[in-house]
């Protein structure tokens, strides 16, 4: 997936963002092997995780913060 006002395709906040709002399964999948691989990875998720949890209705934030909880703990 190409992220928007990216020039590059690594893992920034913003391209997690981006790949959990509007990512297809491979995109998802591609963010999941780069978290289990790196842990720094991880804690880019949870962080941009946090920022939408508040909202009830973000059920991809919700299902990708207990995703990176789990793998850090």
């Amino acid at each position: 997936m190409l992220h928007r006002h990216l020039t590059h395709q690594q893992f920034a906040l913003a391209a997690i963002d981006d790949v959990i709002a509007r990512g297809k399964r491979p995109d998802c999948a591609a963010l999941r092997r780069a978290a289990l691989a790196d842990r720094a990875t991880l804690e880019k998720v949870l962080r941009v995780c946090q920022a939408h949890v508040a909202d009830p209705y973000a059920q991809r934030y919700h299902f990708w913060k207990q995703y990176a909880e789990r793998y850090l703990a």
